[in-house]
């Protein structure tokens, strides 16, 4: 196991602490998230009775191949918690997430519950968020429109950048869960997020961005000087 995925193992073991039998939890998407899944089927193999919420098709077929006894928000519309990746935290614990495309059943998951802890290595923790792309996720209609709808908005806010559509490696456009397209916005730097957000929300055409504000409750981070805990205030 490389040293980055050690980091995010031992992230995920210490957000394992804080699930107890009885719960409802959601289940994240992505690298750092996949830890926490098999750290969590581990305990359910011991006698942990708890039911996962998966974020993504890929996390329900990992989840269900270990296991993990599984529900859906509909049967469990009130979580517990959810535990989850980031892509990058921002001071206040407002995240980019959305790498691994599943941004929109990430946002609704995290809302429905009554915490949210995001674990990641330390590398993820920046003083302004922008360096990583914004997903924007947006419907298959009317893209071009679309763009440039979101390049106006995004100017109001002080941001500014390229957007790209995400593909996926073999070159096919990427397409989500639930049959969306994914504009990338380079900005590098975000000045407010929470105005950004606004402004997005008012583009007819984007089903939801990759900004989360006020959702984090605690943030783990692994580094190579141990784990540091992070409360939102």
């Amino acid at each position: 196991m490389s040293d980055a995925e050690t980091l995010k193992r031992q992230a995920a073991a210490r957000a394992l602490e804080h699930v107890r039998s009885g719960m409802k939890l959601g289940l994240g998407t992505g690298s750092t998230a996949k830890h926490f899944v098999e750290l969590l089927a581990e305990r359910v193999a011991q006698g942990l009775e708890v039911v996962g919420v998966p974020t993504s098709e890929a996390t329900r077929a990992q989840a269900e191949s270990l296991d993990v006894p599984l529900g859906t928000l509909d049967e469990y519309p009130a979580l517990d918690l959810v535990v989850d990746g980031a892509d990058e935290v921002g001071p206040d614990l407002t995240l980019i997430k959305g790498g691994g495309g599943a941004l929109l059943r990430e946002k609704i998951v995290a809302s429905a519950a009554a915490q949210m802890i995001v674990i990641a290595d330390a590398s993820k923790k920046v003083p302004t968020l922008g360096t990583f792309p914004l997903p924007i996720e947006v419907v298959d209609f009317g893209v071009a429109a679309i763009r440039r709808g979101i390049e106006k908005a995004v100017r109001r806010a002080g941001c500014q950048g390229l957007l790209t559509l995400r593909r996926r490696p073999d070159g096919h456009v990427f397409v989500t869960d639930q049959g969306h397209l994914i504009l990338d916005a380079a900005f590098g730097v975000i000045p407010d997020p929470a105005a950004l957000a606004a402004c997005l929300a008012d583009v007819p055409g984007v089903v939801e961005h990759g900004l989360f504000i006020n959702l984090a409750s605690r943030v783990i981070l692994a580094g190579a000087d141990g784990v540091t805990v992070l409360d939102r205030a």
